[in-house]
Protein backbone atom coordinates (compact mmCIF):
# COMPACT_ATOMS: atom_id res chain seq x y z
CA UNK A 1 0.00 0.00 0.00
CA UNK A 2 1.74 3.45 -1.18
CA UNK A 3 -0.53 6.59 -0.45
CA UNK A 4 1.49 9.44 1.19
CA UNK A 5 -2.08 10.60 3.01
CA UNK A 6 -2.05 8.88 6.05
CA UNK A 7 -5.44 8.90 6.97
CA UNK A 8 -6.37 7.53 3.39
CA UNK A 9 -3.33 4.55 3.85
CA UNK A 10 -4.39 3.35 7.07
CA UNK A 11 -8.20 3.66 5.84
CA UNK A 12 -7.05 0.67 3.19
CA UNK A 13 -5.19 -0.92 5.30
CA UNK A 14 -8.24 -1.30 7.51
CA UNK A 15 -10.54 -2.38 4.73
CA UNK A 16 -7.90 -4.98 2.83
CA UNK A 17 -7.35 -6.77 6.50
CA UNK A 18 -11.10 -6.68 7.16
CA UNK A 19 -11.69 -8.20 3.90
CA UNK A 20 -8.93 -10.65 4.91
CA UNK A 21 -6.09 -9.56 2.89
CA UNK A 22 -2.36 -9.26 4.54
CA UNK A 23 -0.97 -5.97 3.77
CA UNK A 24 2.75 -6.92 3.97
CA UNK A 25 3.89 -2.40 3.54
CA UNK A 26 2.69 0.18 3.88
CA UNK A 27 4.61 3.17 2.64
CA UNK A 28 4.48 6.60 1.95
CA UNK A 29 6.93 7.34 -1.17
CA UNK A 30 7.95 6.34 -4.02
CA UNK A 31 11.33 5.21 -3.60
CA UNK A 32 9.41 2.76 -0.30
CA UNK A 33 7.53 1.39 -2.82
CA UNK A 34 9.55 -0.06 -5.16
CA UNK A 35 12.09 -1.41 -2.09
CA UNK A 36 8.97 -3.13 -0.64
CA UNK A 37 7.52 -4.41 -4.24
CA UNK A 38 11.10 -6.22 -4.64
CA UNK A 39 11.12 -7.35 -1.20
CA UNK A 40 7.73 -8.66 -0.59
CA UNK A 41 6.75 -9.79 -4.01
CA UNK A 42 2.51 -8.71 -3.26
CA UNK A 43 0.25 -10.58 -4.92
CA UNK A 44 -0.63 -6.60 -5.85
CA UNK A 45 -0.34 -3.24 -5.06
CA UNK A 46 -2.20 -0.27 -4.38
CA UNK A 47 -0.62 2.84 -5.38
CA UNK A 48 -1.37 6.57 -5.26
CA UNK A 49 -0.28 8.19 -8.11
CA UNK A 50 0.89 11.44 -6.56
CA UNK A 51 3.45 11.52 -4.04
CA UNK A 52 6.59 13.52 -2.38
CA UNK A 53 8.09 15.28 -3.31
CA UNK A 54 6.63 16.71 -6.60
CA UNK A 55 3.06 14.96 -5.71
CA UNK A 56 2.67 14.51 -9.48
CA UNK A 57 3.46 11.47 -10.73
CA UNK A 58 6.07 9.93 -8.47
CA UNK A 59 3.75 7.07 -7.41
CA UNK A 60 2.75 6.11 -10.94
CA UNK A 61 6.76 6.47 -12.20
CA UNK A 62 7.89 3.87 -8.85
CA UNK A 63 5.04 1.73 -10.04
CA UNK A 64 6.61 1.12 -13.35
CA UNK A 65 10.55 1.35 -12.27
CA UNK A 66 9.16 -1.97 -10.06
CA UNK A 67 7.60 -3.73 -12.91
CA UNK A 68 10.61 -3.03 -14.84
CA UNK A 69 12.28 -5.10 -11.85
CA UNK A 70 9.48 -7.60 -11.49
CA UNK A 71 8.12 -7.83 -14.96
CA UNK A 72 4.32 -8.00 -14.93
CA UNK A 73 3.77 -6.94 -10.77
CA UNK A 74 0.24 -6.63 -10.04
CA UNK A 75 -0.08 -2.77 -9.24
CA UNK A 76 -3.40 -1.11 -8.83
CA UNK A 77 -3.04 2.51 -9.12
CA UNK A 78 -5.34 5.40 -7.42
CA UNK A 79 -5.80 9.04 -9.02
CA UNK A 80 -7.62 11.69 -8.06
CA UNK A 81 -8.30 13.02 -11.24
CA UNK A 82 -8.65 11.53 -14.81
CA UNK A 83 -5.62 11.29 -16.18
CA UNK A 84 -5.47 9.14 -19.65
CA UNK A 85 -1.78 9.45 -20.08
CA UNK A 86 -0.87 8.26 -16.78
CA UNK A 87 -3.12 5.19 -17.88
CA UNK A 88 -1.54 4.43 -20.89
CA UNK A 89 2.25 4.80 -19.53
CA UNK A 90 1.04 1.85 -16.58
CA UNK A 91 -0.12 -0.20 -19.62
CA UNK A 92 2.90 0.67 -22.34
CA UNK A 93 4.46 -2.81 -21.21
CA UNK A 94 1.84 -5.30 -22.77
CA UNK A 95 1.85 -7.20 -19.75
CA UNK A 96 -1.27 -6.87 -18.01
CA UNK A 97 -2.19 -7.18 -14.30
CA UNK A 98 -2.50 -3.01 -13.97
CA UNK A 99 -5.62 -0.96 -12.89
CA UNK A 100 -6.08 2.45 -12.93
CA UNK A 101 -9.43 3.84 -10.94
CA UNK A 102 -10.40 7.20 -9.92
CA UNK A 103 -9.98 7.61 -5.90
CA UNK A 104 -14.03 8.05 -5.86
CA UNK A 105 -14.27 4.02 -6.96
CA UNK A 106 -12.52 3.20 -3.43
CA UNK A 107 -15.75 4.23 -1.47
CA UNK A 108 -17.36 1.51 -3.68
CA UNK A 109 -15.99 -1.04 -1.44
CA UNK A 110 -17.35 -3.83 -3.06
CA UNK A 111 -16.57 -2.24 -7.06
CA UNK A 112 -12.82 -1.86 -5.28
CA UNK A 113 -12.14 -5.03 -4.10
CA UNK A 114 -13.25 -6.64 -7.29
CA UNK A 115 -11.15 -4.61 -9.33
CA UNK A 116 -7.88 -5.32 -6.55
CA UNK A 117 -9.05 -8.74 -7.34
CA UNK A 118 -9.26 -8.86 -10.63
CA UNK A 119 -5.83 -7.00 -10.85
CA UNK A 120 -4.30 -9.08 -8.92
CA UNK A 121 -5.63 -12.45 -11.06
CA UNK A 122 -3.73 -10.47 -13.96
CA UNK A 123 -6.60 -8.45 -15.12
CA UNK A 124 -6.34 -5.32 -16.82
CA UNK A 125 -8.72 -2.67 -14.95
CA UNK A 126 -9.59 0.92 -16.17
CA UNK A 127 -11.84 2.99 -14.20
CA UNK A 128 -15.45 3.66 -16.11
CA UNK A 129 -14.17 7.67 -16.45
CA UNK A 130 -11.25 7.21 -17.79
CA UNK A 131 -12.79 5.36 -20.90
CA UNK A 132 -15.66 8.11 -21.14
CA UNK A 133 -13.31 10.78 -21.32
CA UNK A 134 -11.45 8.85 -24.28
CA UNK A 135 -14.55 8.54 -25.58
CA UNK A 136 -15.13 12.22 -25.70
CA UNK A 137 -12.25 12.85 -26.87
CA UNK A 138 -12.41 10.24 -29.58
CA UNK A 139 -8.51 9.00 -30.28
CA UNK A 140 -9.11 6.91 -33.09
CA UNK A 141 -7.01 5.68 -35.51
CA UNK A 142 -7.86 4.04 -39.18
CA UNK A 143 -7.90 1.02 -37.66
CA UNK A 144 -10.48 1.43 -34.80
CA UNK A 145 -12.14 3.51 -36.65
CA UNK A 146 -13.17 0.38 -38.49
CA UNK A 147 -14.95 -1.21 -35.55
CA UNK A 148 -18.94 -1.31 -35.65
CA UNK A 149 -20.41 0.13 -32.67
CA UNK A 150 -21.00 -2.65 -30.65
CA UNK A 151 -17.05 -3.51 -31.32
CA UNK A 152 -16.26 -0.67 -29.59
CA UNK A 153 -19.06 -0.93 -27.27
CA UNK A 154 -17.11 -4.79 -25.99
CA UNK A 155 -13.57 -3.15 -26.18
CA UNK A 156 -14.83 -0.40 -23.75
CA UNK A 157 -15.70 -3.64 -21.46
CA UNK A 158 -12.33 -5.26 -22.53
CA UNK A 159 -10.64 -1.99 -21.12
CA UNK A 160 -12.51 -1.78 -17.61
CA UNK A 161 -11.25 -5.27 -17.33
CA UNK A 162 -14.54 -7.84 -17.65
CA UNK A 163 -14.03 -10.94 -18.60
CA UNK A 164 -15.80 -12.76 -22.00
CA UNK A 165 -18.88 -14.30 -19.01
CA UNK A 166 -18.64 -10.64 -17.86
CA UNK A 167 -19.32 -8.91 -20.68
CA UNK A 168 -21.80 -11.26 -22.49
CA UNK A 169 -24.20 -10.69 -19.44
CA UNK A 170 -23.79 -6.75 -19.81
CA UNK A 171 -24.29 -7.08 -23.04
CA UNK A 172 -26.94 -9.41 -23.45
CA UNK A 173 -25.86 -11.66 -25.46
CA UNK A 174 -24.08 -15.41 -25.66
CA UNK A 175 -20.66 -15.99 -24.52
CA UNK A 176 -19.85 -17.32 -28.15
CA UNK A 177 -21.14 -13.69 -29.69
CA UNK A 178 -18.91 -12.44 -27.65
CA UNK A 179 -15.77 -14.58 -28.30
CA UNK A 180 -16.79 -13.99 -32.18
CA UNK A 181 -17.10 -10.31 -31.61
CA UNK A 182 -13.28 -10.60 -30.15
CA UNK A 183 -11.74 -12.43 -32.84
CA UNK A 184 -12.98 -9.45 -34.85
CA UNK A 185 -11.62 -6.56 -32.89
CA UNK A 186 -8.61 -8.56 -33.17
CA UNK A 187 -8.59 -8.93 -37.05
CA UNK A 188 -9.56 -5.61 -37.42
CA UNK A 189 -6.81 -4.12 -35.32
CA UNK A 190 -3.73 -6.28 -36.91
CA UNK A 191 -3.42 -8.71 -33.62
CA UNK A 192 -2.85 -11.99 -35.16
CA UNK A 193 -2.51 -15.09 -32.56
CA UNK A 194 0.73 -14.33 -30.52
CA UNK A 195 2.17 -16.24 -27.41
CA UNK A 196 4.54 -13.45 -27.09
CA UNK A 197 1.93 -10.60 -26.19
CA UNK A 198 -1.63 -10.37 -24.73
CA UNK A 199 -3.93 -9.89 -27.62
CA UNK A 200 -6.03 -7.96 -24.83
CA UNK A 201 -4.09 -6.10 -23.58
CA UNK A 202 -2.81 -5.17 -26.80
CA UNK A 203 -6.15 -4.16 -28.14
CA UNK A 204 -6.65 -1.92 -24.57
CA UNK A 205 -3.16 -0.38 -26.22
CA UNK A 206 -5.04 0.69 -29.20
CA UNK A 207 -8.09 2.11 -27.47
CA UNK A 208 -6.18 4.00 -25.56
CA UNK A 209 -3.63 5.61 -28.20
CA UNK A 210 -0.63 4.17 -26.25
CA UNK A 211 2.28 2.71 -27.76
CA UNK A 212 2.95 -0.88 -27.07
CA UNK A 213 6.55 -1.90 -25.67
CA UNK A 214 8.50 -3.27 -28.82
Amino acid sequence: MADDAVLLREGLVRLLAEDGHQVVAAVGDGPALVEAVLRHRPDVSVVDVRMPPTHTDEGLRAAITARSHLPGAPMLVLSQYVEASYAGDLLADGSGAVGYLLKDRVARIEEFLDALDRVARGATVLDPEVIAQLLAGQRRDNALGALTARERQLLALLAEGHSNTAIAQRLVVSASAVEKHISNIFAKLGLPPDDAQHRRVLAVLAYLGAPAAR
